[in-house]
């Protein structure tokens, strides 16, 4: 039967091919993997890696975490509410210690985690279950307390996570704390070593904006200077610095990308910097805020890891450790 098509399918006669050795290619051998031997120490897990795609993306990533450090430029640390959850805070306070956390900014997920943690040693609650019984939310030590020193910031001009790091560091405000457990805590662990962290609100997005004692007004200011200080901070990344957005899909890669345009609207310097985004997804906002936006306008370079919290974070600080 004839092809009801009024036109032939094209022939290749005439296509010029090339030899096999002289066409470029982007993997070789010497990029490949190599077999982990039984008892060698993880630097030499760490040498087997394949030198291709995500491999090559992580030591790029460590190089410049390690640089960074070394030319005493800031690394921050962007966490979504997550990277609490599965028990990451012992993992970056060891970081802190070993000079590579010079801030850290979060919304208002991680927050309710790690104070959760640091009072109760426990956080994270069945939201359908509680949801259905009208409970979802109702925590009142952290609805009281994250509203009360709310207002305390706001009062004495502070920001809020250094409000609530001390409080859980040192009890003040109002006297001796029960954080019982502030030895895992990122706030209080934050602050006894003056590292800033920085919590950024979205008004209605949390528990704790859902009690009788949220006053907006006291969000709101304590959570812009906060916003403020970021700022500040993000200034000081130019040639050299190293922001890594871990976890936040929303909220923090869009406080990234404004806290950049403050840094260049007031007509200071801010380039040649490197940003990367760890997830278990690569979303719209992050891809875009994070890395492709700064890479175009500002020559940042621009690294993203795809897989767990867990998993990544583990590795790369273990990475860092085993750095010389």
């Amino acid at each position: 039967m004839k092809s009801s098509y009024n036109f032939e399918p094209m022939e290749f006669e005439g296509l010029r091919t090339e030899a096999l050795g002289k066409r470029p290619s982007k993997v070789s051998p010497k990029d490949f993997a190599r077999a982990h031997k039984r008892g060698a120490k993880f630097a030499d897990f760490l040498q087997t890696l394949p030198n291709i795609l995500a491999g090559a993306e992580f030591r790029r990533l460590v190089d410049a975490l390690a640089q960074a450090r070394r030319k005493k430029k800031p690394i921050l640390w962007g966490l979504g509410g997550h990277v609490i959850k599965v028990g990451l805070a012992p993992v970056l306070i060891d970081l802190m210690e070993r000079g590579y956390v010079q801030g850290i900014a979060t919304a208002g997920a991680a927050l309710i985690h790690d104070f959760e943690i640091a009072l109760a040693g426990r956080t994270s609650e069945d939201v359908e279950a509680q949801l259905a019984k009208g409970r979802f939310g109702m925590a009142e030590e952290t609805g009281a307390l994250l509203n009360k020193l709310a207002r305390y910031a706001q009062r004495e001009e502070i920001g809020l996570g250094e409000t609530v790091g001390r409080y859980l560091a040192t009890g003040e405000p109002g006297g001796a704390s029960e954080a019982k457990f502030s030895r895992v805590s990122l706030l209080a662990q934050a602050y006894k070593r003056k590292i800033p962290f920085l919590v950024h609100l979205a008004l209605g997005t949390d528990i704790f904006h859902v009690h009788p004692g949220a006053d907006g007004a006291a969000l709101g200011a304590a959570s812009h200077r906060d916003f403020r200080l970021f700022c500040a901070l993000v200034e000081r990344m130019n040639k050299g610095g190293v922001y890594l957005n871990v976890g936040s899909a929303v909220i923090l890669p869009e406080v990234f990308l404004k806290a950049a345009s403050a840094v260049r609207g007031l007509g200071r310097p801010l380039g040649n910097f490197t940003t990367a985004n760890l997830d278990f997804i690569q979303h719209y906002r992050p891809t875009q805020n994070v890395l492709q936006r700064p890479a175009k306008a500002l020559k940042a370079r621009a690294i993203a890891l795809t897989g767990p919290h867990e998993l990544l974070l583990p590795l790369l600080a273990a990475a860092l450790i085993e750095r010389r």
